[in-house]
């Protein structure tokens, strides 16, 4: 078989397991786009070899199946996460803190977890505060290597993780394992988002 005959199969192929992974997110709730990715391959029947979509196309699929299936109920989360993320924001300004991740996007699933950047002098620093904030939290696994720590607050409807890195990364472009650049936002933005979405529709 020829490249060009090739290349709409292995295109088609992407879309499936996008589609496939983003339904796996929505219903399941897998927040890793790389683990929705491989349990889709398995469940089509594809090997490990598949052309696999990058975490963009599984993005767009999942924005397009929560619009079909879940589009109110994707709403009010929203608003939930985006109002909790302000909160906690605001409570850590001192540490320069950014939204990234789905509650920042709007693919937030059913399980979602929010996920805020801080860039502190130190690590140290924020875990003194929390404790004299009387915030109860845990310490996870970093998932990227610049990162310097993660506290986790369990909260009774949400999760919230802090990202710590160094201060002077707050300059950097960071990355996702894709190689995209992660999208952040600041409080200001957060807010304006947390009124866009709130706003009665037209």
């Amino acid at each position: 078989m020829s490249r060009r005959q090739d290349h709409p199969r292995k295109s088609q192929q992407r879309t499936r397991i996008a589609s496939l992974a983003a339904r796996l997110m929505t219903e399941d709730g897998i927040n890793d786009p790389a683990l929705a990715k491989r349990k889709a391959a398995r469940r089509l029947g594809l090997p490990e070899t598949a052309a696999m979509p990058d975490d963009g196309e599984v993005n767009g699929e999942l924005r397009t199946y929560q619009r079909l299936f879940h589009d109110d109920e994707q709403r009010a989360r929203n608003i939930r996460l985006l109002r909790t993320a302000a909160r906690l924001m605001a409570t850590m300004l001192r540490f320069n803190p950014y939204l990234t991740g789905s509650v920042l996007d709007g693919t937030a699933g059913r399980f979602a977890e929010i996920d805020i950047q801080l860039f502190p002098d130190s690590a140290k620093d924020v875990e003194i505060f929390l404790l004299n904030e009387r915030i109860e939290y845990r310490h996870s696994r970093p998932r990227t290597d610049r990162a310097e720590a993660v506290l986790t607050i369990v909260g009774e409807e949400t999760v919230a993780n802090l990202v710590i890195y160094p201060r002077d990364d707050e300059r950097l472009n960071l990355r996702a394992r894709d190689g995209r650049v992660r999208e952040r936002a600041r409080l200001d933005i957060v807010q304006r988002l947390l009124a866009e979405s709130a706003a009665p529709a037209p």
